[in-house]
């Protein structure tokens, strides 16, 4: 097989993708090892080597003498084609054995327009769609990642979903595996004393009943716990991460300071879902950092969290950094910044940032607005913190919201216009200001999703026409070449929302979408709208009711076999709060009572 794949990577753009023998890639004898995971990334191989989850899961699992964990990504249109001429099944990077021969087959789901890819997957490897059609001889095929909260529209092609952190459950279901594999336990029966796992959920061992679009029953009642690791500073962290052929999306280290978010913006499911917020120290941090460049020659590190300027000691890690970072000119990136509480000595040091300009998540341009939401930022502070940012010398200034969140009017969307303008002329109303060069204000409008576990969960999202609508009116509104005005498709938001908040008849939806040749729906260039309402209609069903249709309070939702520790009470209670303009404080400050305390036993932030 090999000559023949030689072959066909002639024949492909960046046959980089495929080859492996990466700079600390894991090649071990297959004999020696009991496991073979496939660790699949859903999209091109420079989107899943930038993933974080899968640098840290390869690492973890690669560790177990018992385990060879291999990487696969989705492949290139030209690459697809050649395989099928060729016919060679799709395989693991290190071994170049076909996914079929693996053990486990794992693939983490980052987000919901990558997945036609996971069926591209399947087929090129010889894998059953469904997980009712494989048999003894099959792979077990799980999953994971952030949108496995709602599996429900792909739970019938998984044996297995790992809902939460990974780092523990993972070797969990491995142990059991092999205890499993070595006593000759059948498939169904492995699946049954797995479930017993913090974290696992077995799709076959529930029953959905349906009511028109809503969901009516579902069978059982128990719910499916997510899995939580508290010490980050015990939690594992890759040490030698591999270093990709072909440029990555974001080609540096990752350097994860903290997971969670102690804010509780109401429509961000990241925050709700990695609660509660667990921080790693700075020695940990900064030694971490070290070993990690000495075994990549990586020269950029990026800071990682959700706000990565609610870590504790933000501004000492920043300074420990820089004493050795500096002089052996490897920069330091921190991409997620809170605009109202920037340390003062974080502009002057991250000189990477001045070079790029700085970003800012507003989210919404007036005040009632972020106060609906729950941003708890004011425009003085928006303002002080771009000031202090103009006078270090930044030019740029990237902010980013979103159109259709719930309560928002047309003044709102003029109040992005106004706010976008008032920063435009503060550049140059300070005399400070770096001589000889112009200011740039670009916003990106991102078309709100209403996603499962927020306070907006059963809200509506707005219609294609009245996003367009929308878009169109603070066009009109920018008056200087200054500011710059960038949007997604929002027919990609109408997919994203109704498998977001879908059920499991969408499994057939996503294999007539795939029949019909989308791939890769998360690339602008390969998102076919038309395929997409050929497939809803086919399976009679529609996109927009999922998407647009507001969820009763008392509905039953998709979702609500999981447990992600925070309560539909908590959630209720803010939504009422949205409509009043009311906001809750953060974590730092108070205690909202969301309910993680439930499954942290106690703990809250650490």
């Amino acid at each position: 097989m090999n000559s023949a794949l030689e072959n066909i990577w002639m024949q492909v753009q960046k046959p980089g993708r495929y080859t492996g023998g990466e700079v600390n890639s894991t090649v071990k004898d297959k004999s020696n090892v009991f496991i073979r995971f496939a660790l699949c990334y859903p999209d091109l191989y420079e989107v899943g080597m930038s993933n974080l989850g899968i640098k840290i899961l390869y690492e973890l699992m690669n560790a177990r003498p018992d385990t060879w964990c291999e990487r696969v990504f989705a492949p290139a249109s030209d690459m697809e084609a050649q395989l099928r001429a060729a016919g060679i099944p799709l395989y693991g990077l290190e071994s170049k054995a076909p996914i079929s021969q693996f053990d486990i087959v794992g693939f983490s789901l980052q987000f919901e327009l990558n997945y036609t890819c996971i069926l591209q997957m399947m087929e090129l490897g010889g894998i059953p769609f469904y997980a009712s059609a494989r048999g003894e001889n099959d792979p077990l095929v799980i999953a994971g990642g952030p949108c496995v909260v709602n599996s429900e529209p792909v739970a019938p092609f998984f044996d297995l979903v790992i809902v939460g952190d990974g780092e523990d459950s993972i070797p969990a279901v491995l142990d059991m595996f092999a205890e499993c594999k070595r006593q000759g336990v059948p498939r169904r029966e492995f699946l049954r004393r797995a479930a017993s796992i913090e974290g696992v959920y077995i799709p076959s061992l529930y029953t959905v009943e349906y009511s028109g679009p809503a969901v009516a029953r579902i069978v059982p009642e128990t719910p499916v716990r997510r899995a939580v690791v508290l010490d980050m500073d015990r939690c594992f962290i890759p040490q030698k991460p591999v270093v990709p052929l072909v440029q990555a999306i974001h080609d540096r280290i990752a350097l994860e300071l903290f997971r969670g978010c102690v804010r509780g913006c109401r429509f961000c499911q990241a925050g709700m879902i990695y609660r509660p917020a667990r921080f790693r120290s700075r020695s940990v941090l900064e030694a971490c950092a070290r070993s990690q460049c000495a075994m990549t020659g990586y020269d950029e590190i990026s800071l990682l969290s959700l706000s990565s300027s609610d870590h504790p000691e933000i501004g000492p890690l920043i300074r420990d950094l820089n004493e050795w970072t500096g002089p052996a000119h490897i920069n330091l990136s921190l991409p997620s910044l809170r605009i109202d509480n920037i340390p003062a000595d974080i502009l002057e040091t991250m000189q990477d940032i001045r070079k790029s300009g700085l970003t800012f998540a507003p989210e919404a341009g007036s005040q009632r607005l972020r106060d609906a939401i729950n941003k708890n930022i004011s425009e003085k502070e928006i303002m002080d913190t771009c000031a202090a940012a103009f006078k270090e010398g930044y030019t740029s200034v990237k902010l980013y919201f979103m159109i259709g969140l719930p309560t928002e009017t047309d003044e709102d969307i003029l109040a992005i216009a106004k706010l976008a303008q008032d920063i435009v002329d503060l550049y140059y109303s300070l005399p400070e200001r770096k001589k000889g060069k112009g200011v740039s204000v670009s916003v990106s409008l991102a078309t709100f999703v209403p996603k499962p576990f927020t306070p907006f969960q059963w809200e509506p999202q707005l219609s294609m026409e009245e996003i367009a609508r929308r878009q169109q009116l603070l066009l009109d509104a920018i008056r200087t070449r200054k500011i710059s005005v960038s949007w997604h498709d929002p027919r990609t938001s109408v997919i994203e929302a109704a498998f977001a908040r879908g059920d499991r008849r969408l499994a057939r939806v996503i294999e007539r979408a795939y029949r019909l040749g989308s791939r890769f729906d998360s690339w602008g260039e390969s998102f076919s709208y038309e395929n997409w309402t050929a497939a809803f209609a086919a399976e009679g069903l529609s996109p927009q009711d999922y998407a647009n249709r507001a969820r009763g309070l008392d509905e039953t939702l998709p979702w609500d076999r999981i447990d992600i520790g925070v309560t539909k009470a908590f959630f209720l209670r803010e939504r009422e709060k949205a409509y009043r303009n009311e906001t809750t404080p953060d974590c730092f400050t108070a205690c909202s009572g969301c309910g993680i305390r439930r499954i942290t036993g106690g703990a809250c932030i650490g």
